[in-house]
């Protein structure tokens, strides 16, 4: 069939909303009408080249939610009419990172992640001359349909608006899930967050629903520093200046848990210096490839830790099951962090407001009948 795409030719060049072809879904495989993509700051680091080269022509997006529309031979857990949120690890179950339980990890999905296609090696998605187009983290949701993994595509409930089941399977299962099982946030203890953007905030109410008694957010844009206070932070601090020195005001042995979620060496290395001993930094924001870090040597007599997390350090379909329901059920809000909508036009400004840390997380409608309206 032919779908509407924002589609990235070359690397820092504007996205460009073409025609392209959509093949049907082969065996384990289900074609989704896209209802609403959220705008993360990965698809930026694609489009900006920070991932390595060849990764293009490519449709980008990978947090979303549609509706299935048809289902490939072998495909018995999903019908069209069900409402998904898109997992971008369809993880096997087999190989050796998922046998350790570590799902996120998955060797498969991720060969063909780097790859540019789906888990059988190849793209559903073409120019109308039959040149091929890659596809992003098999979900590829910037356009109105999109062919993915079974496993890529989660039910979530009815009642649950498509605009707000978008953010499930990017921003909330990487936040829940470092929360919960990388850093095994306990009741009672301090955590810091650095940055707070889209993913950022979704750490900041992850790590109240957890139970830390106190939440310092260390962001420099003030509209989200108000943010992450509105989601649950005890204390806002500006990331320009000593930040440092401000929080260890508020937390003088160092904190618990301390979580990056910008991706930069400065503010990898501050999570880390606003560590108690004994405490680990969990590093969830992506540095472009290249980057390297520098740390205190000494201070790792004080037993600090440092460990990055990736799409929830576990069972991501597991965790946006569990999410879905508590967001259903006014227990983990999410509506609050899209500061902006737009639609395929828009996503080329998402980008810019990135570059430049503006707002948090930016929705893009695809189908606003399908995907129902923010307040």
């Amino acid at each position: 069939m032919r779908i509407r795409a924002a589609v990235l030719r070359e690397y820092r060049t504007p996205l460009e909303l073409c025609e392209l072809e959509l093949a049907a879904p082969r065996d384990g495989e289900v074609l989704v009408r896209v209802a609403a993509a959220g705008v993360c700051h990965s698809d930026l680091h694609l489009a900006d080249g920070h991932l390595g080269p060849g990764r293009h022509p490519i449709v980008l997006g990978h947090e979303g939610a549609g509706v299935v529309e048809q289902v490939g031979a072998g495909v018995d857990r999903l019908v069209p009419g069900d409402p998904v949120s898109f997992c971008l690890v369809p993880s096997c179950g087999s190989c050796a990172a998922c046998a350790r339980g570590q799902r996120n990890l998955c060797r498969p999905a991720a060969a063909a992640a780097w790859a540019g296609t789906l888990l059988d090696r190849t793209s559903r998605l073409s120019f109308p001359d039959g040149s091929p187009v890659q596809h992003f983290n098999s979900i590829s949701c910037f356009a109105e349909r999109c062919v993915v993994p079974a496993a890529s595509a989660v039910r979530v409930p009815d009642a649950l608006p498509l605009w707000q089941a978008a953010l499930l399977g990017c921003g909330v299962v990487t936040a829940v899930g470092a929360v919960r099982n990388a850093a095994r946030v306990a009741v009672g203890e301090s955590v810091c967050v650095v940055g707070c953007g889209g993913v950022g905030l979704q750490i900041v109410a992850a790590a109240r629903l957890a139970g830390a008694a106190s939440v310092i957010a260390v962001e420099r844009h003030p509209a989200k520093r108000e943010l992450a206070l509105a989601r649950g932070a005890t204390h806002a601090v500006a990331a320009d200046g000593d930040a440092v020195a401000a929080v260890h005001e508020i937390a003088p042995a160092g904190v618990d848990h301390a979580f990056e979620a910008v991706g930069s060496a400065a503010t990898i290395r501050l999570a880390w210096d606003v560590l108690r001993p004994g405490a680990t930094a969990t590093i969830v924001g992506i540095a472009p490839a290249g980057v390297e870090v520098t740390l205190p040597a000494f201070e790792l007599l004080y037993e600090k830790g440092l460990r990055g997390s990736y799409y929830g350090s576990g069972d991501a379909p597991a965790v946006m099951t569990s999410m879905a329901d508590d967001i259903v059920a006014g227990r983990f809000p999410v509506a609050d962090v899209v500061t902006h909508v737009t639609d395929l036009d828009g996503i080329e400004a998402a980008f810019d407001r990135l570059r430049a840390g503006e707002g948090a997380r930016t929705v893009a409608l695809i189908a606003p009948e399908l995907a129902g309206r923010p307040g």
